[in-house]
């Protein structure tokens, strides 16, 4: 049985490298926008972005169709696990950051595979905005960037035992602070009336734009990272191995990498 559950296919990684590509303009192409453009805000973007990631989205779980690393029992455990968070997102509510729902993204990528982990985050987050009633401008960058962080616990090197929590609540640490550095420029470079020292500055070279992105997330968002990264540590370091055993023996019995074999019976 191989490591992951949900095998990642040749298909599979070109789909999560063409919806990484375009999620990666989609962030940041104010960065490096001529200041002649005319740069609007993200709020009329948002149509066309759910008109190219939605597709690419779906592509994804397609593709690990078509490999034979993702079958009806993977698509049911995705479901499941995407009404979970769907169902948590509400007891946060993104008061100072304490949201529950990064654990089941972490836990799950890591039990489950890159390829799962990416569509669990992206699904995730989509019915859980239509729960709450988060649709909006922010959503597909919210969706790129939770697909992320399942692919990236996907993507974490072995480990067993203590040291394999150890790693994924440091991993959980580092997605919170990362997530929130992400979210933050989707809509940073359309801010307006802010001190020259965090602003964003159309043509000026991209260090200083990154450096001021940077203090902008420090002086603003540093009160939902920090709780946000502190509650997914705990709720990893006390419920990841049970969460994990549960999700790894759900994997063996869905045996999702099975492939059929036909035999003649002797007469």
């Amino acid at each position: 049985m191989s490591r992951h559950a949900v095998r990642l296919g040749g298909r599979s990684i070109a789909a999560i490298v063409s919806t990484t590509a375009i999620g990666i303009v989609a962030f940041g192409w104010p960065l490096l926008a001529s200041p002649e453009s005319t740069a609007v805000a993200h709020a009329d973007d948002a149509p066309w972005l759910f008109v190219v990631v939605i597709p690419l989205l779906l592509a994804v779980v397609l593709a690990q169709f078509t490999d034979g690393g993702m079958d009806a029992k993977a698509v049911a455990l995705l479901g499941v696990l995407a009404a979970v968070v769907a169902a948590m997102r509400p007891l946060g509510g993104g008061t100072a950051g304490l949201e529950p729902i990064w654990v089941i993204l972490v836990l799950g990528g890591r039990a489950l595979g890159p390829g799962f982990g990416f569509s669990l985050g992206a699904v995730a987050l989509f019915s859980s905005a239509l729960l709450t009633g988060g649709v909006g401008p922010w959503l597909p960058f919210q969706m790129l960037g939770a697909a992320w962080v399942g692919l990236g616990a996907g993507l974490l090197p072995r480990a067993t035992g203590r040291a394999e929590i150890v790693l994924l609540a440091a991993y959980g640490a580092v997605a919170a602070f990362a997530y929130g550095l992400l979210m933050n420029l989707w809509f940073w470079p359309f801010t307006e009336g802010l001190p020259a020292a965090i602003a964003f500055s159309p043509g000026a070279p991209l260090s200083e734009n990154l450096v001021a992105w940077l203090h902008f997330t420090i002086v603003t968002s540093l009160g939902y990272d920090i709780p946000r990264a502190v509650l997914t540590v705990v709720l990893i370091a006390l419920a990841g191995p049970t969460i994990l055993s549960a999700l790894r023996r759900a994997s063996r019995r869905a045996n999702f990498g099975a492939v059929p074999v036909f035999v003649t019976e002797a007469q």
